[in-house]
């Protein structure tokens, strides 16, 4: 009689959102490895070694720690490092660029990992969150949005990412949405252009701050738009983050 496999034992996780997901499931005991940026939930990660950066990690390292699966994300990883592990080792690559389909990789997530069961309640209170917010009136029209995610060049994100779905699942138009670029070079004086009535700065990426903010208004590089602080992860962390996040951005967009 044939017998299911066994779920992976030795984890390597090369994304951060990841890595607090696997850790709500359970399985937190089993990572060996993860990034230098794999910060949450905090306090549980000390027994994971680090390997590098999501960009730069150390590859033999990762090999050293014999995993059983490597979780990976075809953006916030390169290429080339994810087809050289893959060659050596089992690798689980997602990349989802819509909420509905991060809430479907949570779920392919916890099936890989054996953890079904303690995902359930994640994945049933993000959907019953978004079915709420579908059911909602409508925003009021113009609240037009420039995602900023980069200053030097000023960057932002088009309707190919998953911040944009997440601005779309607030009820908010991206001004960028119809650049080429995913991620593209679009200044403040094309965003005034465009009608923007709200600057969002992200602390991540590049991590804006109340001194950036303060100077920004000063000069008024985006006009008479808004600018608001905003925590990254809340925008662009798929994993059960988004069950905090996306509350907390509709809650401080409320009324802006």
């Amino acid at each position: 009689m044939s017998h299911a496999p066994s779920p992976p034992q030795r984890l390597v996780s090369l994304v951060p959102s990841t890595t607090e997901s696997l850790c709500a499931f359970g399985a937190g005991p089993r990572l060996v490895g993860c990034t230098r940026y794999c910060t949450h939930p905090p306090g549980a990660l000390a027994h994971a070694a680090r390997i590098g950066g999501t960009k730069n990690p150390d590859r033999e390292a990762i090999l050293r720690l014999q995993p059983d699966l490597v979780l990976a994300n075809g953006e916030e990883n390169r290429a080339e490092d994810l087809a050289w592990l893959t060659s050596r080792v089992p690798v689980l690559t997602q990349t989802p660029r819509t909420v509905a389909a991060a809430v479907a990789a949570l779920h392919e997530l916890a099936v890989a990992l054996g953890c079904a069961a303690a995902a359930g309640n994640w994945t049933r209170g993000i959907e019953a969150w978004l079915a709420e917010r579908a059911a909602a009136a409508p925003a009021p029209h113009g609240r037009r949005v420039y995602y900023a995610i980069w200053r030097k060049p000023w960057m932002s994100v088009n309707r190919d990412t998953f911040v944009h779905d997440v601005l779309a699942c607030l009820g908010l138009e991206n001004v960028c949405a119809d650049e080429a670029a995913r991620y593209p070079e679009v200044s403040p004086d094309v965003a005034v252009e465009r009608g923007t009535d709200c600057v969002l700065l992200a602390s991540e990426p590049w991590a804006f701050d109340e001194g950036q903010r303060q100077e920004l208004a000063a000069s008024r590089a985006f006009g008479p738009a808004r600018l608001v602080l905003c925590d990254g992860r809340d925008f662009c962390w798929h994993g059960v983050h988004m069950a905090s996040g996306l509350p907390r951005a509709a809650a401080l967009l409320a009324g802006r």
